[in-house]
């Protein structure tokens, strides 16, 4: 995925994310928790490893993947978590998770 897209994707994990906070299934999911980790990690990767290019981003899309970062950063950890789907909780087909498909959107190369 070009360096733009991946910029945009990672809005859009933020926004994913953000957003399922207030969800009650998985603001205490161990999905959500992992899916935080993960995106922080692979944000830090990316921008050491694409930082030369990164420069050269257009201002909005660095905007964007800089509140990304900001906001993922600010994002407290859940404390607490379970399987919600092992816990019979979390109604969505089996293999599907919002925060992990929205991660997984944004690792496809």
């Amino acid at each position: 995925m070009e360096i733009m897209n991946r910029a945009r994707g990672f809005a859009h994990l933020y926004g994913v994310l953000r957003g399922q906070q207030a969800d009650p299934y998985c603001r205490g999911c161990n999905g959500f928790a992992s899916t935080l980790n993960a995106a922080r990690e692979s944000l830090d990767a990316f921008r050491r490893e694409q930082a030369g290019p990164l420069a050269d981003l257009p201002l909005e899309f660095g905007r964007l993947l800089d509140e990304a970062r900001a906001g993922l950063a600010a994002m407290p950890a859940p404390g607490q978590t379970v399987g919600q789907k092992k816990a019979g909780k979390c109604q969505l087909p089996e293999g599907r998770c919002f925060c992990k498909s929205a991660l997984a959107f944004v690792q496809a190369r």
